[in-house]
């Protein structure tokens, strides 16, 4: 998944949760109740950057952790 802006992506269909790493920092961030056809969105778009800017980040509801 190269990227400039995201560095690591994991999803948990059963909790709906997508965990997000960005480049810029070493926090993690869990966007809550992100359904599994936007994950699949997500991982099959051309830039992940610009559709994570698009359709996910201010969409969801999301914690930060420092992991």
């Amino acid at each position: 998944m190269p990227s400039t802006l995201i560095r690591r992506t994991e999803y948990d269909p059963d909790k709906r949760i997508l965990s997000v790493w960005l480049v810029t920092d070493n926090k993690r961030y869990e966007f809550e109740d992100v359904p599994p056809e936007t994950f699949a969105e997500f991982r099959s778009a051309f830039a992940k950057g610009r559709y994570f800017n698009s359709h996910i980040r201010n969409h969801f509801l999301y914690r930060r952790s420092d992991s």
